[in-house]
């Protein structure tokens, strides 16, 4: 589903120039992909309409804009990234040409148009291969990810929250992968009340702040770094 920025919106110029990152091929092929141009590289993504998760939403390009055009405040090079909900890989695919180590993670059934998808976009162009691996939200987080060897610089996320009955599984992956140090860059579209309400309670366990607020598409970015305990908080003082 795509959506266009109005010329009354306050929000036009930005919004559009996300999506003139979008391009469809020119001709007719045997094999239908969408296609994205981040990191000064045409991406072509496979989507699959039997599988919500396989399916790309305009968070995630809102993400990549900012992280293909925010390069010396975020430089991702040799850093340590992880992606839940990675659904088609744009976001992962983009981390990567940018330099990162990325594991990029999803659930068992979107894994292998994930795969395909990274691997078509990345092979011979990134410094580091990404990894594409399983994660179910809040399930043997740390067997699968323990907290000893896992950390990670950014935690990446685009449209992971919307009306699924997984919300506290998914604040509780959060927490279990974000270390005092990692920076969360997370894109969600706005539709009803749960996201509003999972915002609420994630501002009680993140020091949050918007960096884009796009009505024309409700979308909305945010960075955000666990709070320091009480503890933390008066040794820093």
């Amino acid at each position: 589903m795509w959506f266009t920025a109005t010329d009354v919106a306050p929000d036009a110029e930005l919004a559009a120039a996300i999506m003139k990152r979008h391009f469809r091929p020119s001709l007719i092929k045997t094999e239908a992909w969408e296609g994205y141009t981040f990191a000064d590289l045409e991406i072509k993504i496979k989507e699959s309409t039997d599988c919500y998760g396989a399916v790309l939403w305009p968070s995630a390009m809102v993400l990549c804009h900012f992280l293909d055009t925010h390069g010396e405040k975020y430089n991702l090079v040799d850093k340590d990234v992880i992606e839940i909900g990675a659904g088609t890989g744009l976001v992962t695919i983009v981390c990567s040409l940018l330099g990162a180590k990325v594991t990029s993670t999803d659930l068992p059934d979107v894994l292998g148009n994930l795969r395909y998808n990274v691997s078509r976009n990345t092979r011979g162009r990134c410094r580091y291969e990404p990894q594409v691996r399983e994660l179910s939200w809040g399930q043997q987080l740390e067997e699968h990810f323990p907290r000893a060897s896992c950390h990670y610089d950014y935690i990446m996320a685009a449209d992971v929250v919307y009306a699924h009955p997984y919300l506290d599984e998914l604040m509780e992956t959060f927490e279990h992968l974000c270390s005092q140090d990692t920076v969360i860059l997370w894109a969600m579209r706005f539709r009803l009340d749960p996201e509003n309400s999972f915002v609420d309670r994630f501002q009680t366990r993140f020091d949050i702040e918007e960096l884009y607020d796009l009505p024309s598409l409700h979308i909305k970015l945010y960075r955000a770094k666990k709070k320091l305990s009480q503890s933390q908080s008066g040794a820093a003082a």
